[in-house]
């Protein structure tokens, strides 16, 4: 059923209208769902679950913690640039620690930030993504 409302082109109160839906511990069932339709073949609906995703609250948004790792691995080899943007939106919500950084995310990061092939959102991104990365070594920042 989810699908199906992704599949059509949605308005920030369709978007917000899913992330209702899928609010709260009891719903993390329909939050996996909204993920594993990221994957999707078809376009419209991945690019729409990511954009979901990217609106979850303060509340719900810790749920996307656990495809921390995940979403990194799917980063790195993404090739269109729309899911790479909507990927990286979605890991600038969410924590680095100092412990658990991964340096080719760190070297991804670097490269894309001068890369004039990519666009200007990505590059921001980058950059932003590449700070909260090394804040925690005065000598690369």
């Amino acid at each position: 059923m989810m699908r199906n409302q992704l599949l059509n082109r949605l308005s920030v109160n369709d978007i917000y209208s899913l992330c209702l839906q899928t609010q709260g511990k009891e719903n993390n069932c329909l939050k996996e769902e909204l993920y594993q339709l990221t994957f999707d073949e078809n376009d419209r609906v991945s690019f729409n679950a990511l954009w979901a995703l990217s609106h979850f609250d303060k509340a719900n948004n810790p749920w996307l913690f656990q495809k921390h790792d995940e979403l990194i691995d799917r980063v790195l080899v993404e090739k269109n640039e729309t899911k790479r943007r909507l990927m990286l939106h979605l890991l600038l919500r969410q924590p680095f620690e100092e412990e658990s950084l991964r340096s080719d995310f760190i070297d991804f990061c670097i490269a894309k930030i001068t890369a004039c092939s990519q666009p200007y959102a990505i590059r921001c991104y980058c950059m932003k993504l590449a700070y909260e990365q090394m804040k925690y070594y005065p000598e690369l920042l």
